[in-house]
């Protein structure tokens, strides 16, 4: 599966989300609109996201959703950047959530907030997602995923602060 499975799954689905969701999320990806506008409607619309992913897990199995949480956790740390912070801002949680916000989002977001914070919303936030795998898999399967090495809480990227 590896990490271009669990991309492709937030592809999915996305796929079937509202138009104004799709329309709010290609916004942010090209620049076009209005960017913080795009964030609230995409918070809006999260709740929905989230459950069709949960949906859309209902058949996984263990090795799969730990596949899928390294993925994110690995995604959140290349985030865990001082400049990022700079963009998306809030306090030590509020951060991370900031950063699941922008994984949630996919992997093109994901990349063009990694080449460029700037394209980043402040305070736009998706705490679920920060742990979505992790709590699923200990719903399914009674624990947590297997530690990785590394963390996605802030500050844990000790190369992408100053």
């Amino acid at each position: 599966m590896g990490e271009n499975g669990t991309w492709e799954l937030l592809e999915r689905v996305w796929a079937g989300a509202a138009p104004e969701a799709l329309a709010a999320r290609e916004a942010l990806l090209t620049g076009g609109g209005d960017r913080v506008e795009a964030a609230a409607v995409l918070e809006a619309h999260l709740p929905g996201f989230l459950a069709r992913l949960r949906e859309a897990c209902e058949g996984a199995s263990s090795a799969e959703l730990v596949a899928h949480d390294a993925v994110v956790e690995r995604a959140l740390w290349e985030l865990d950047r001082e400049d990022v912070h700079a963009v998306l801002d809030g306090s030590d949680d509020g951060f991370l959530y900031a950063r699941g916000f922008v994984v949630a989002l996919g992997r093109r977001y994901w990349e063009a907030v990694l080449d460029d914070p700037g394209v980043g919303v402040e305070d736009a936030e998706c705490e679920r997602m920060c742990y979505f795998f992790a709590h699923l898999h200990d719903e399914k399967f009674g624990g947590w995923p297997p530690r990785t090495g590394i963390s996605r809480e802030t500050g844990a990227n000790a190369a992408g602060w100053a």
